[in-house]
């Protein structure tokens, strides 16, 4: 088996790479059958020398490879035909600005396999960027509270180094007497946690986050079980509400009213109730004064999310009254962090930690004849088709969606 580490094309440019040089060579110590090449790259936050160094071919010429393995999606004309490919398709929420790449991977016989679809038998993500998305975005939503409030300044990530020189630069930082809600319990979360348990904020109980006031600052971790609740008021039950959220309403209102950080890690799925709206945050006893929308679903489930930001540009603000986007350290208005592609800012780290997720569950699978049905299950496209499991997407593809 032949594989190729691909140069990412889609701009703005992406450095991340799913296999740094020395995860490569632990792969191919592992796999000595396998052959890997690497495509040249001027953006990739690993040079070309580095993988030669570990013993790598880098060539453009990669046509005689099996299977491609990128990041991000492939510019349409780049698609080679009869490949596998895995990267981040991003259609198979039936995106619209993708529906052309999807039918130009069925027109040119590929085997997609989206990373996103890379999940075990009760499916649960086996890999992916959350951890890294939610250091970075907690990171940011802390830098915005600082500049805003003009109380300490924090450089961009982008500028960093890696992960231990962030921390680093948090530990020169002293929070304010502030409550902090992080919504979530999968990567993201864990990721924001790891930030907030770093600074020394204590995590309390959510009946104490809701019924006490504290003379410093303090976190509290909540589930959908938690902001959300039946309609008919008997208890609620987590897989019930994954499996069919229409019987659930918000119950994110008594968080608003004791929280002035709100940092959104959760996953929010179709028909979940929205967590807060623009008439809820309109509410006089609505607290929260900054957002941190880790996972960014615009004009969705946190109302202050108007659009997503930039790297670039990381924040705004959100006028309840007006409905509408201002400064970010305007009076009365919502500070919102909200970039949809925060793990791009550490890419170093980002890129290791995909890696070892990769080679763990992805490349076995290569050579265990897909024992556990990882590749079948990432599958999307095969011989010109959509896959059984990705057969909803027929509509999408034909343009009746």
């Amino acid at each position: 088996m032949k594989f190729a580490i691909i140069k990412e094309r889609k701009s703005p440019p992406d450095r991340r790479v799913v296999f740094s040089p020395s995860k490569l060579k632990d792969v191919k110590t592992q796999f000595p059958n396998a052959t890997f090449k690497v495509e040249p790259s001027d953006i990739r936050i690993f040079t070309d020398q580095q993988y030669e160094e570990a013993g790598f071919e880098v060539t453009d010429y990669i046509t005689d490879c099996d299977v491609m393995i990128g990041v991000k999606e492939v510019p349409i004309e780049a698609l080679i035909p009869n490949k596998k490919y895995f990267f981040f398709s991003h259609t198979i929420k039936k995106q619209p600005y993708n529906r052309k790449l999807l039918q130009a991977i069925l027109e040119k016989n590929i085997e997609l396999y989206d990373h996103e679809a890379i999940v075990d038998d009760r499916g649960f993500r086996l890999i992916g960027f959350g951890r890294y998305a939610g250091l970075v975005g907690t990171y940011n939503g802390l830098r915005a509270l600082g500049l805003r409030d003009k109380l300490y300044s924090l450089p961009k990530v982008e500028s960093l180094a890696d992960l231990d020189v962030l921390k680093a630069e948090l530990d020169k930082i002293k929070l304010p007497n502030i409550k902090i809600l992080l919504s979530g319990t999968g990567k993201v979360a864990r990721g924001a946690q790891e930030i907030l348990d770093h600074l020394g904020v204590k995590e309390v109980s959510d009946a104490l986050y809701l019924t006490s006031q504290f003379t410093e600052p303090v976190y509290c971790k909540v589930d959908v079980m938690e902001y959300s609740k039946r309609k008919d008021g008997k208890v609620g039950n987590t897989q019930e509400f994954y499996i069919d959220p229409s019987g659930y309403v918000s119950n994110f209102m008594p968080y608003a009213k004791q929280t002035d950080f709100f940092i959104a890690g959760h996953f929010y799925g179709d028909g979940a109730p929205f967590l807060f709206t623009r008439e809820d945050a309109k509410h006089p006893d609505f607290n929260i004064n900054l957002v941190a929308d880790i996972s960014c679903d615009v004009d969705g489930p946190v109302a202050s999310t108007l659009r997503p930001s930039t790297i670039a540009d990381p924040f705004y603000g959100y006028d309840p009254k007006t409905e509408s986007e201002v400064a970010f350290d305007a009076k009365n208005a919502i500070t919102v962090m909200a970039v949809d592609n925060l793990p791009c800012e550490l890419p170093k780290d980002a890129s290791e930690g995909f890696g070892d997720m990769f080679f763990e569950h992805v490349i076995p699978a290569f050579y265990n004849n897909d024992k556990d049905e990882v590749l079948q299950r990432a599958k999307i496209t095969d011989k010109g088709k959509l896959t059984e499991r990705f057969a909803y997407l027929q509509d999408y593809v034909d343009e009746k969606e």
